[in-house]
């Protein structure tokens, strides 16, 4: 139950292992907390908290289905693992009454409360209705992101942009060359520069009609260039469903300045804010990072201090320890012993060079493509999918004391011999000793990058470390129109950190430190210096990636629990945990292996049977370009 990250890569291994999959959710999108919405699409999602918050429990009809020598286990109604909601519109309110979403299915009645930007700093939660925030709420269904053409290859697209503009085709980016520019689509029409009249200016009604263009993902990770998840694409070859993007610079927030940190050799050697001397102390550590182990006369004495202290140890001067602390080894003064940093710094440069000069890929269309793209695997092997689909109570056994079916919102029985059941998917009475950490998310749109360049198609990644004491470092991940997750002329911002407070205290104070909310009277003013917050959205989500199993009360020994998304910054928590629970219901096979070559395939009688024509189809885009999957499994380090 349920169709996360988890869930939908042991579906898939499930399936690929011959085993019969139903996959069903009670929501009607696919990725749970792993999603991605389009603009109406999280603000459907806004309006479906809201709605969840006031669901009121009723006496279950189910428990007449229960017979003697079997017992239930209620599963939850209600959806308790986002908390603590806030949105506010910045961006100018010029609203039509007629303005929906370019491509949407039926109009987009949007109700917009008008108000000051700074009178929406102070409002309060989303279920209210008296607030004097902007919060608007679309009847528009959530539509899923287009899928691209299934590719054989983890396909790599390069960033970089020299001078040339790039138009949009659906799911590919085409670059127009000069002549092209003039009758591409991105040039402003009559009707766009009626909603435009202002340079720069971004209005909440161009946000609403380009809504398509946005991909927002409810967590915010990147993969790792040699991390679990991106091994497991390539070795399933689930990758030929997805796209990625390189992250083109790691960036820190130093003295109140933002700038970008050299990590690789090249960077190193070409930075112009680190000396001569800098540069070989900074190489001369990370070449040593890279072999610790086989040097344990350099830090084993250090090994019970913080990195932090350990690095006060080293050569290094304060730019570089601050650089190595926060932007490569990624982790706080408090957080992490010297192993531990030691660990996170070789495990950063170990995923340099590997496809680009950060360690760090981003899927097109956001995060929310990769659940989905394992459960096409599943549902191309057999797998059967039921969203909109509730299920009201599991059925155990009393004399085995095993699960042996769940009850669903029609009363009709589903009899299986394995369960997996998501954390949220529990009651109070099975979660009652269960102690879960939060995690504070924001999202927003802003109008420019946090460190302007020559290219405006930059991906960033930025932690911005805590002040005060008890406080968490908060990552800052920015991503540009090219990622396929925003509009043009905009940028899409994700902040997270661990929750020590509600999501808005925990990261308005460093909102702040880098954005400026949008006003009337700054958008006259073309040198401003930071860049403009248009919309904004807070909230907190339950961690629940550390619960142990023995947390949950009386749970049969073949249902299997799955958590939601971890507050980490890469996906190896979920490939480790579907790994571990796949061995447990499938032992001895093999983790997602990869579609069989059409020549292996073995059909019984005739080949041109119906039967076998769907299977026959499957393995063709794996014959496409077999070399090209496997040169980018190992592929040679000529950027490291």
């Amino acid at each position: 139950m349920a169709a996360g990250l988890p869930e939908s890569i042991i579906a898939a291994a499930c399936s690929r292992s011959g085993q019969r999959v139903l996959h069903v959710d009670s929501r009607s999108y696919y990725g749970g907390n792993w999603a991605s919405f389009s603009f109406s699409g999280i603000l459907s999602w806004l309006k479906e908290y809201q709605e969840n918050s006031d669901i009121v429990n009723e006496s279950p009809a189910w428990q007449e289905q229960i017979l003697e020598n079997e017992e239930a286990i209620a599963l939850s109604r209600k959806d308790k693992t986002i908390q603590h909601v806030e949105v506010f519109c910045y961006a100018s309110q010029d609203l039509h009454e007629d303005v929906e979403e370019a491509g949407a299915l039926q109009k987009n009645h949007a109700s917009v409360i008008s108000g000051n930007p700074t009178e929406a700093a102070h409002s309060a939660c989303l279920p209210s209705e008296d607030e004097s925030l902007c919060s608007v709420i679309c009847e528009v269904p959530r539509e899923q992101t287009p899928s691209s053409d299934l590719e054989t290859a983890l396909e790599i697209h390069d960033v970089e942009v020299t001078g040339e503009k790039e138009k949009y085709y659906d799911n590919k980016t085409c670059v127009k060359s000069g002549s092209e520019e003039e009758t591409s689509e991105n040039v402003p029409t009559e009707e766009d520069t009626a909603l435009q009249p202002k340079k720069n200016r971004i209005t909440y009604s161009q946000i609403i009609r380009e809504g398509r263009k946005f991909n927002i993902d409810l967590v915010s990770k990147l993969l790792y260039s040699r991390g679990l998840l991106i091994d497991l694409l390539i070795k399933s070859n689930v990758s030929r469903y997805a796209e990625f993007k390189n992250i083109t610079r790691i960036l820190a927030f130093r003295e109140g300045r933002v700038e970008q940190v050299p990590c690789s050799r090249a960077d190193v050697f070409n930075s112009k804010q680190l000396t001569m001397v800098e540069k070989r102390m900074l190489m001369k550590f990370l070449t040593f990072c890279m072999e610790y182990e086989k040097h344990p006369d350099q830090y084993k004495a250090y090994e019970e201090i913080t990195f932090s202290e350990y690095l006060k140890t080293q050569k290094l001067t304060p730019s570089l320890q601050y650089f190595v602390l926060h932007s490569i080894a990624m982790t706080s003064e408090k957080a992490s012993n010297t192993i531990e940093g030691l660990k996170a710094t070789k495990n950063f440069l170990h995923c340099l060079g590997r496809y680009g000069n950060t360690p760090f890929l981003f899927p097109l269309y956001g995060q929310g493509e990769l659940p989905q793209c394992f459960c096409r695997m599943c549902a191309v092997f057999g797998g059967i999918y039921c969203l909109r689909h509730s299920v009201q109570c599991l059925v155990v056994d009393k004399e085995s004391r095993k699960c042996k079916a769940i009850i669903d919102q029609f009363g009709q029985r589903i009899i299986s011999k394995h369960f997996l059941v998501e954390d949220s998917y529990f009651s109070e009475n099975t979660c009652s000793h269960v102690q879960y950490r939060q995690i504070s998310r924001s999202v927003l749109i802003t109008d420019r990058s946090v460190l302007k360049t020559d290219s405006d198609q930059q991906i960033s990644i930025l932690t911005v470390p805590g002040e005060e004491p008890g406080t968490f470092a908060v990552r800052v991940i920015e991503l540009c129109p090219s990622t396929m997750t925003c509009m043009k002329g905009t940028y899409l911002v994700h902040l997270t950190c661990t929750s020590s407070k509600t999501a808005r205290e925990d990261l308005e104070p460093v909102v702040r430190k880098l954005f400026t909310p949008y006003t009337e009277t700054e958008i006259e003013n073309e040198e401003v210096e930071k860049p403009r917050l248009l919309w904004a959205l807070y909230f907190n989500m339950r961690d629940s990636s550390d619960v142990s199993r023995n947390s949950y009360n009386d749970l049969p020994s073949n249902v299997y629990v799955c958590s939601g998304p971890d507050g980490g910054l890469g996906n190896d928590n979920a490939v480790k945990q579907a790994e571990i629970l796949f061995q447990l219901i499938c032992p001895n096979e093999d983790f997602c292996p990869p579609p069989p070559n059409p020549e292996d395939i073995i059909i019984d009688g005739d080949s041109l049977q119906p039967e076998a024509s769907e299977f026959s189809v499957i393995p063709e885009a794996n014959s496409e370009t077999p070399k090209e999957s496997t040169s980018l499994g190992n592929p040679e380090e000529d950027s490291r």
